[in-house]
């Protein structure tokens, strides 16, 4: 071998070398706004904590920021500005895959001279600035760890405190013993409708989400005793923030798994604009879990689903930004036409069913001038659902049992205007005006006349107005108060609620915080369950047209305490008195629609009900910190509902209490590699049933309930431990992940509840959903 040759070797080996060595790096970027006017903060310092020497940048003109070429790893970032308060975000994770880009907004700083100063984190505060009490940020980089969550936002939040899952097989949540149907969801700040597949007339949850947490931001979580903007809701408020795309360049995350497959792609629209876009798509079906020999019946279950959010900078003070969603999902099961295997009465029952959802919405971002910010959006949104249920009889001939079809649209007007008075002062107030569409039907087997008979039969259109302002005023850097009034209008009766809200934080110290709330909430009942029909001597007629706004106090006192930098304690302590309740008529009726769990009432209802939560809970938080994170959440609670009867009862979600632990930790491999390790543990009270009355369900050949014991009978304890294990590898330009959920790793029998099964005759036991393994591949790029 020449002397050339070998030279070229050695050159051909030392970048070889180059390259294997070559680390991997990322960037951080983003934009640094005031919090109340969002108008851009040129001149902001920007720094990584603990680096040495100091690596840190200073925003530009447009509040844009810049650091390059980050090693991977987890990173927390300083902002401050002359008269603002500094912020420092916390274990800023940086993948290969990705950039991280950060939208950071900080508040002008009232400290006086005789007065402690309190550096925030962005951990310590929710996304919206007004809220004091019951709210808490999610944070959908640390929730995509939590073990079963499978990035679905209700389920995720089961986590929390206050928050019980009422069914493994949707992600329904009951708040503070509240209904599931409490619940509001809203996107960029305007209400949208429920965001799942599989939905049920009149409930906030279903089996899967439509929105991706590809397509979502950090956001807001409220549990009671909200601030005046949020109305039409009497447990809770998903307040959901969108992610803008990648403004400089294309990235794309593919995922596959036993779910189905999961596409995004983002990135600029044009060269040297600032426009972008975020797209996702979702196709599943879940016959690849029949496959491996899960029980999950002999229907053949499909969903798909599209969400996007593009953002169209129109000048320096002024943005419009296009959003949306939608998801179709329909389930067919047959009957089995064989009479020798039917075990029980549901062999003979062939079903299908559908349920599709969207938004489609426009908003237009405005700053007026240094002291006023406005948002004015337009929303069409509407859902509409399907079942149909034919049994077959003796003769092996099919007669329909059960048939409804829902349809509602809405179009939404909301214009916000923030004014900021001074550093201690601000104002927000609004509109929501929404025009309502509707076509309903419900048909339902009786065995009187063995055969169909119509409950709901409506359509037309009304509206509902709702109005608010509130004022947020920081007396000084210890105390904080925020008042405002809500308005709310259903025109299709004039029902309406004019509702004080009140809330306020005094800061003992550096590191204590005591908070108070008080809010009237109210809620418009199911449309369908205005729409009720009654024959009355062969007359037609409507008697809950009249109904009125279901209604609730709220009361909240809690504590907080930051024990160290990253590790926090909570105590919150509420009680809510319900009241205009809707109730049957009579003082021997036990039925309340706070136990409704799906579907309308159809039965003739009066606004006379009352019901009552109270509890205690404690959190105990560590934000990830060494790659490990936990989330301990403890409740104890009482949940009741009184109707005319004068008797308190349980209502069917008085579990008494729930215990959560949610934590995990990464492990630093070799190669880039990291391992996650996560679990989640739900011990709760089971919840409340009414027992069956055999005797007369012989009889009838169906199932009676014993509505004099209405909710008497309780399940046994719940406990369920789900599982996470992940392998993520960074590569340069991509980050790529296995991971495996297990639900129920245990593969615990929780009782669902009790039915009557015809063919034997007998009480039957139900039980929750077994284990659930669910494998998933996941490529950033």
């Amino acid at each position: 071998m020449n002397s050339f040759t070998k030279v070229l070797w050695v050159i051909f080996f030392m970048a070889i070398s180059s390259l294997q060595a070559q680390q991997l790096t990322q960037t951080i970027r983003g934009t640094v706004i005031d919090q109340i006017t969002k108008a851009p903060m040129p001149g902001a310092t920007v720094v990584i904590l603990g680096s040495d020497p100091v690596i840190g940048t200073t925003t530009a003109i447009d509040g844009d920021f810049k650091l390059a070429d980050l090693p991977l790893g987890s990173y927390s970032l300083k902002v401050s500005f002359i008269g603002f308060k500094e912020i420092i975000f916390p274990n800023v994770q940086l993948n290969s895959g990705k950039e991280v880009v950060l939208t950071i907004p900080l508040e002008e700083d009232i400290t006086q001279i005789d007065e402690f100063v309190v550096t925030a984190t962005d951990k310590d505060r929710t996304i919206n600035d007004m809220i004091q009490v019951s709210g808490r940020t999610f944070s959908v980089e640390e929730a995509r760890k939590f073990a079963a969550a499978v990035n679905d936002p209700g389920r995720m939040a089961a986590s929390f405190s206050g928050v019980t899952s009422t069914d493994d097989g949707n992600n329904n949540i009951s708040i503070r013993g509240n209904s599931p149907n409490g619940l509001l969801w809203r996107m960029e700040g305007i209400d949208i409708p429920n965001p799942n597949h599989f939905v049920n007339p009149g409930t906030s949850g279903g089996g899967v989400s439509i929105l991706s947490s590809q397509l979502l931001a950090n956001s807001d979580f409220l549990t009671g005793a909200f601030p005046a903007e949020y109305g039409n809701a009497l447990s809770g408020v998903f307040d959901l923030s969108l992610r803008k795309g990648n403004t400089e360049n294309q990235e794309f995350t593919l995922q596959a798994g036993f779910l189905g497959l999961d596409l995004a792609a983002e990135g600029p629209i044009a060269k040297n604009y600032k426009g972008s876009y975020l797209i996702n798509y979702r196709y599943s079906t879940l016959s690849m879990l029949s496959k491996i020999g899960l029980p999950l019946g002999d229907f053949v279950t499909n969903f798909q689903d599209l969400s996007f959010n593009i953002y169209l900078p129109t000048g320096p003070k002024s943005t419009i930004t296009l959003f949306g969603f939608g998801g179709v999902s329909d389930q067919e099961g047959d009957a089995l036409t064989d009479s020798l295997v039917w075990e029980s009465e549901g062999d003979r029952y062939g079903s299908t069913f559908f349920s599709n959802t969207g938004a489609v919405g426009i908003k237009h971002s405005y700053i007026l001038n240094e002291a006023n910010f406005l948002q004015t959006a337009v929303l069409a949104s509407g859902n509409s659902l399907g079942t149909t249920e034919s049994r077959l009889n003796d003769d092996l001939q099919f007669q329909d049992r059960y048939y409804e079809n829902y349809s509602n649209s809405k179009i939404t007007l909301s214009s916000v205007l923030n004014t900021k008075f001074s550093a201690k002062a601000s104002l927000r107030s609004g509109f929501y005006v929404n025009q309502l569409y509707y076509n309903l039907r419900e048909d339902d087997f009786y065995e009187e006349t063995q055969g169909l008979q119509t409950n709901i039969n409506s359509k037309g259109n009304t509206q509902s107005i709702q109005a608010f302002s509130q004022l947020n005023y920081r007396a000084s850097e210890r105390l904080t108060f925020n008042v405002g009034l809500h308005y709310l209008q259903l025109l299709l009766n004039n029902s309406s609620s004019i509702e004080p809200r009140l809330s306020a934080s005094y800061a003992l110290d550096e590191k204590q915080r005591v908070s108070f709330g008080y809010g009237l909430h109210s809620q418009v009942q199911p449309l369908g369950t205005y729409f009720a029909e009654q024959d009355v001597n062969g007359h037609i007629t409507f008697p809950n047209e009249d109904l009125g706004l279901s209604k609730s106090h709220h009361f909240v006192l809690g504590y907080d305490r930051s024990l160290t930098p990253y590790l926090r304690m909570k105590v919150e302590t509420y009680y809510q008195h319900l009241f205009n309740i809707p109730i049957k008529s009579g003082e021997d009726e036990t039925y309340s629609i706070i136990n409704q769990q799906w579907t309308f009432a159809t039965d003739p209802l009066v606004n006379e009900g009352y019901g009552k939560n109270y509890g205690v809970e404690l959190t105990l938080e560590q934000f990830t910190h060494n790659d490990l994170y936990f989330l301990l959440s403890t409740s104890l609670y009482n949940s009741k509902y009184k109707t005319n009867e004068e008797v308190w009862r349980n209502t069917a979600y008085n579990g008494n209490f729930n215990v959560t632990l949610t934590a995990g930790k990464e492990f630093k491999l070799k190669k880039e590699r990291l391992l996650g390790l996560n679990i989640r543990a739900i011990y709760s009270g089971g919840l409340r049933t009414t027992p069956i009355n055999l005797e007369e369900s012989i009889e009838k050949g169906q199932g009676i309930y014993d509505e004099t014991l209405a909710y008497t009978d309780q399940n046994p304890a719940y406990f369920r431990t789900d599982l996470r294990f992940s392998l993520k590898k960074n590569k340069p330009k991509s980050t790529r992940t296995w991971a495996l959920d297990i639900q129920n790793a245990t593969n615990r029998q929780n009782i669902y509840g009790s039915y009557f099964e015809p063919m034997s005759r007998e009480i039957k036991t139900s039980y929750q959903t077994s284990i659930i393994p669910i494998l998933s591949y996941r490529v950033e790029f």
